[in-house]
C-alpha cells in the first residue's frame, strides 16, 4: 500500500509495532473511553434505588465482572494486535464475523446520534440556540476527530479526562455539602427500590457491550501487560466515577443526569464543558469502533466508514434520540455473546496461540459460534439473574462444548477413513 493511501489506523491488519503506544498514552484513550455519559444516568437510577452500602457493593462487583470480561479481551488484543471485528474471524469465520461487526457497529453509530442529541438539546435550553445548528456543529466535530484516528483520540482524552473529573468532583462536593456532608447523604433514603441481582445487571449492561470494543484500541498497546492495566485501571476508576457522579447528584437533587445537577447549581458553563467533552470522548470512541466494524464488511479504510457512519449519525440524531433508546438497549443484548465467544476460542480452545492473521485462511462461517451466540441472547432473555453474565456464561459454555463435540467428530471420521485405508 503507499504512503497516500495508507491506512493508519490498520482496519484490515493487525497493528504494527512501530505504531504502538506505551502505557500512559493507552491509559488516557480508555480512560476517555470509560468516561461513559449512560453510566452517570445508571449511576442515578442506582442512587435513587440502593442504600449507600449496596450502591458501592453493586459498583464494586459489577466493575470487577466487567474488568474481567474487558481484561481478557484487551490481553487478546495486546498479543494479536487485532480489532474485534478482526479477531472475531478466527471464531465465527470471515463472513461469520460480519454479524458481529454488523451488530456493534449499527449499535455504535445509534450512540453517536444519540450523544449528539444529548449534548444539543440541553445546551440548546440553556443559551436559546437552535438545536439543529447544535447538532450539525457538534456532529461535525466529533466526526472530525475520530476520523483522525488514535492520534486524535489520544489528545482529546487528555484534554477531556482531567477536565471532567475535576468538574465533577466540584459539583458532586458541592451537592454534598446541600444536603449536609456526608452524614446527610447517608442519611437520605432510597426513593426507590432494586433488588442486587438487577443493580448488578444495570451496573454491567451500561457498559459491556462498549467493553466488547475493548479491542480496537487497546490492539495499540506495546504489550499484553499494558493492555490489561491500562483496561482494568479505566474500568475501576473512569466507570466508577461516572457511576458515583450519577448517584450523589441523583440522591442530593433528583437529577440523574450530572449537567442537569450543574445547571441547577448555577454551574452553566462548568455543565456545558462536562457534558460536551464526555459525550465528545464517548462519541469518539463509538464512531471509531463503528468505522472498523463497517471496514471489516466493506473492505474499505476505516476513515471513509468514519465520515459515512458521522454523517447519518449527525441526520438522524434528533430521531434517535426519540425513538432509538429502546432499540439500542435491546441490540445491547445481543453483543455480551460474542465477545465471550472470542475470549473462549482464543484462551479454551485455540490455547492463546493463534496463527498469524496475515496467514491465515478463515472460514467462510463457523457455525459453532453462531449456535453459541443464538445460546448466549437466549440465556440474557430467558434465564434470571445478571442478564450480561448469563449471556457470557452460556455463550461460552456452548462455544466450547460445541468446538468439543466437532472435534472429536473430526478426529473420529479421520480415523476411520485411515482405518479404510489401511484395510
Amino acid at each position: 500500500m503507499s504512503k497516500k493511501h495508507q491506512d493508519h489506523d490498520y482496519s484490515l491488519e493487525a497493528i504494527p509495532n512501530s505504531a504502538k503506544k506505551k502505557f500512559f498514552p493507552m491509559l488516557v484513550v480508555m480512560l476517555g473511553f470509560t468516561f461513559f455519559s449512560a453510566s452517570m444516568l445508571a449511576g442515578g437510577t442506582l442512587g435513587t434505588s440502593l442504600s449507600m452500602d449496596k450502591f458501592m457493593s453493586a459498583v464494586f462487583i459489577g466493575n470487577l465482572i466487567l474488568c474481567v470480561y474487558t481484561g481478557l479481551l484487551a490481553y487478546i488484543a495486546g498479543d494479536t494486535g487485532l480489532s474485534t471485528h478482526l479477531l472475531a474471524r478466527y471464531s465465527f469465520g470471515e463472513k461469520g464475523s460480519y454479524l458481529v461487526s454488523f451488530l456493534v457497529s449499527a449499535t455504535q453509530v445509534g450512540w453517536f446520534g444519540v450523544g449528539v442529541a444529548m449534548f444539543a438539546i440541553p445546551v440548546s435550553k440553556v443559551t436559546g440556540v437552535d438545536v439543529r445548528i447544535l447538532v450539525l456543529v457538534s456532529g461535525i466535530l466529533m466526526t472530525a476527530t475520530a476520523f483522525f484516528g488514535m492520534k486524535s483520540l489520544t489528545i482529546l482524552s487528555m484534554i477531556a479526562v482531567p477536565l471532567i473529573a475535576i468538574l465533577g468532583t466540584m459539583s458532586v462536593t458541592r451537592a454534598v455539602g446541600d444536603v449536609g456532608g456526608f452524614a446527610g447523604l447517608l442519611s437520605i433514603k432510597p426513593t426507590g427500590s432494586m433488588p442486587m441481582t438487577a443493580a448488578l445487571s444495570l451496573c454491567i449492561g451500561t457498559f459491556i457491550s462498549g467493553g466488547t470494543l475493548t479491542p480496537d484500541f487497546t490492539r495499540f498497546s506495546n504489550s499484553k501487560k499494558t493492555a490489561v492495566m491500562s483496561t482494568v485501571i479505566a474500568f475501576l476508576i473512569g466507570n466508577s466515577l461516572m457511576l458515583i457522579f450519577g448517584a450523589v447528584g441523583a440522591m442530593a437533587t433528583g437529577q440523574a443526569d450530572i449537567a442537569e445537577v450543574m445547571f441547577m447549581q448555577g454551574l452553566i458553563i462548568p455543565a456545558i464543558v462536562i457534558l460536551g467533552l464526555n459525550i465528545w470522548t464517548t462519541n469518539d470512541n463509538a464512531l471509531y469502533a463503528s468505522g472498523l466494524g463497517f471496514a471489516n464488511i466493506t473492505k474499505q479504510p476505516k476513515s471513509r466508514m468514519v465520515i459515512m457512519n458521522g454523517i447519518i449519525g449527525t441526520i438522524l440524531a434528533l430521531f434517535l434520540y426519540n425513538n432509538f433508546m429502546g432499540w439500542l438497549g435491546f441490540l445491547n443484548s445481543f453483543i455480551p455473546a460474542t465477545g465471550a465467544i472470542i475470549i473462549s476460542d482464543y484462551f479454551i480452545v485455540n490455547k492463546c496461540k493463534y496463527t498469524e492473521f496475515k496467514y491465515t485462511t478463515f472460514k467462510n462461517v463457523n457455525i459453532n459460534a453462531i449456535i453459541a451466540w443464538i445460546a448466549g441472547v437466549g440465556g440474557a432473555f430467558l434465564l434470571p439473574g445478571i442478564t450480561p453474565l448469563n449471556s457470557v456464561l452460556i455463550a461460552m459454555v456452548t462455544y466450547v462444548a460445541m468446538s468439543k463435540i466437532n472435534s472429536n467428530a473430526n478426529k473420529s471420521i479421520f480415523n476411520n477413513e485411515e482405518n479404510n485405508k489401511a484395510a
